[in-house]
Order: structure tokens, then C-alpha cells, then sequence
């Protein structure tokens, strides 16, 4: 009986967003849309950083590989409607995690992070070459400013994503796979469980859903070029939006992604940049670190439940024992 708490408060959320056009103008709403992307990333790279506990620096490809999907479809000669896109860069991002997956997941703690990372930027450099992509100059997508349509799009993107977190990491014997080869991979394998096959699912899982975002993102904007979809500040922020929020939980990343990025936008309105944003975020870090190692999310949780000190745990294999577990 424990879940309907959870479930009747996600269900109220939901209501509630998708009654909030009714009593914003289009301004906000392209706010609301931007802080539910956010929240739906966030949680994307929160399966594979906090419930399987690595840490992936490089997330941000799977964005981009969305993104250019339907930019590439979309435009030029192809001329596909924005629907029949998203799932070809939902397949290609699962392609990608599974041949990047297999020998990356080998690793553990900084040579994972740092291996991502590298694969990210390869990404990078190759768009910014290719003749497909637009190189440097980016593509153009056809407009469409009806912001009622991306919202309710995205929020479909975010119940998705947070639904099936919630099904499989919550209530399911994957979930407590996951779990388990996280806290003590050895251990798991002992116990009989397939983890190169279990980390390959969450890493595959994780990637598609930052990849259906990255679609939404590109027909929303119009426009995208190498930066905008795979620059690597788009990995940082899901990064600290996660640890801010409650690294491994089930709340944490829309906390921590939609406080965020209001705090991005809020900024922008008063100073008319964001490199005041960047100080925030490092700042963000070191609080987190030092006064909040549960995130938000902890603060409504009992102390003492088991992984309260995943962040610390994460943080040691990062920084203490880089190979595997």
C-alpha cells in the first residue's frame, strides 16, 4: 500500500500540468516546456548515474542524437513528418549505447566517466565535419510555434520517462538488479544475476529516453547546431540537476532539474546572460557535497533508509577506485 502515496501525488502533478496553459501566457509556457525537458533529462541520466551508479559524463550524445534524427529527417530533401523521426533516433541512441555499452560498462568510476566523456566529444567533432549535420553552421528545421503542441508533447515525454522509472526501478525485479549490482557489483554477480547484461539495459534504457527529448528539443527550437545538442555543460547540468535533487531517487531529478533551470531563467531576466549560472552550478556541487549528500528529495525521507549515502559512495568510486567493482 506503500506506493499510493506516490502514485496519487504523481497523478495530481500531472493534472495539474496539463491545466497550467490555461492560466499562463506563452512566455511561461515556453518556460513550464523548458523546466519539464529538464526534469525528463535529468531523470534519463539518473538511471544510469544513480540507480546503476555510473557515472556517464557523456550523456549529452545521446541528446544530440536525437536531435539530429529529426533535424536531418525533418529538413532538407527528406522532408519526414516530426512523428516518423523520433523513433528512428530512438533506435539509433539504442544502437549506440549497445556498441559504446558493451566495452565502456567494463569499466568503473573515473575510467567510465572519463571513456563517456570521450565518446561525447568524438561525437562532437565528427558533426562538426559532417556534411549531413550541417557541420558548425547547424540545420534548420520547419517552424512551428503552436508552444501548446511542444508542451503537451513534452509533458507526454516527461510521464513516459517518469513512468517507466517508476515501473521498472521502483516495482520491478529489474530495479532491485540495478540496485544490487550498484551497491555491491561482486556481490550481485555471485548471486547470480547477468550484470553485463543488466548494465547494458539501463545504459540502452537511459540513452533512448535522452534521446526522445532531443527530438522534442529540435522541432521546438527550430534550429540546432553541434553546441546546442552536444555541448558538454548540456551533461553537466543533468549531472547537478540529479545530485541536487537526490542522486538514485525517484523524485530527485525533477526536483533538482526544474529548480534549476528556473534559477537558469530567472537569471537570464535579470542580467541577460547565464554566466552568473555556471558559478551557481559549481556552487550547487559543493553544497550538495558537503550539507546535502541525500539531495532535495532527502529532506523528505527518513535518515538512516538504505542509500541515504549514495552520493558518498558514488564520489569514492569516482574519485578512490576507477576500475571495476
Amino acid at each position: 500500500m506503500k506506493r499510493w502515496p506516490s502514485i496519487l501525488l504523481l497523478v495530481v502533478i500531472l493534472v495539474a500540468l496539463a491545466l497550467l496553459p490555461q492560466f499562463v501566457n506563452a512566455y511561461w509556457l515556453r518556460i513550464a516546456t523548458g523546466a519539464l525537458m529538464w526534469a525528463g533529462l535529468a531523470c534519463s541520466w539518473n538511471i544510469i548515474g544513480g540507480y546503476a551508479g555510473y557515472i556517464d559524463f557523456g550523456h549529452s550524445a545521446f541528446f544530440g542524437i536525437g536531435a539530429y534524427a529529426t533535424a536531418i529527417l525533418m529538413g532538407g530533401s527528406f522532408g519526414w513528418p516530426f512523428a516518423a523521426t523520433v523513433p528512428v533516433g530512438l533506435v539509433a541512441a539504442a544502437l549506440v549505447a549497445a556498441v559504446i555499452g558493451g566495452p565502456t560498462l567494463r569499466l568503473r568510476g573515473a575510467y567510465f566517466a572519463i571513456a563517456t566523456w570521450a565518446f561525447a566529444e568524438m561525437l562532437l567533432q565528427l558533426v562538426n565535419v559532417l556534411e549531413i549535420t550541417g557541420g558548425t553552421g547547424g540545420l534548420s528545421l520547419p517552424p512551428f510555434l503552436d508552444e501548446n503542441f511542444f508542451y503537451f508533447t513534452m509533458l507526454a515525454a516527461v510521464a513516459l520517462t517518469y513512468g517507466v522509472t517508476w515501473l521498472l526501478f521502483e516495482r520491478s525485479r529489474f530495479g532491485y538488479k540495478v540496485k544490487a549490482l550498484r551497491d555491491h557489483e561482486a556481490a550481485a554477480e555471485s548471486m547470480g544475476i547477468n550484470t553485463s547484461l543488466v548494465k547494458l539495459q539501463a545504459f540502452a534504457l537511459s540513452a533512448v529516453l535522452a534521446a526522445l527529448f532531443g527530438s522534442i528539443f529540435a522541432y521546438w527550437v527550430t534550429f540546432i547546431n553541434p553546441k546546442s545538442v552536444l555541448g558538454g555543460d548540456i551533461t553537466d547540468q543533468m549531472v547537478v540537476m540529479v545530485l541536487l535533487g537526490g542522486l538514485g531517487s525517484f523524485w530527485g531529478p525533477a526536483l533538482g532539474g526544474v529548480a534549476l533551470f528556473l534559477i537558469n531563467r530567472l537569471i537570464w531576466m535579470n542580467f541577460g546572460d547565464t554566466a552568473f549560472y555556471i558559478a551557481i552550478l559549481g556552487a550547487a556541487i559543493i553544497l550538495v557535497v558537503l550539507f546535502l549528500p541525500e539531495g532535495i528529495a532527502g529532506l523528505f525521507t527518513r535518515r538512516g533508509k538504505p542509500g541515504n549515502s549514495l552520493l558518498r559512495q558514488s564520489l569514492a568510486r569516482l574519485v578512490g577506485r576507477g576500475g571495476r567493482a
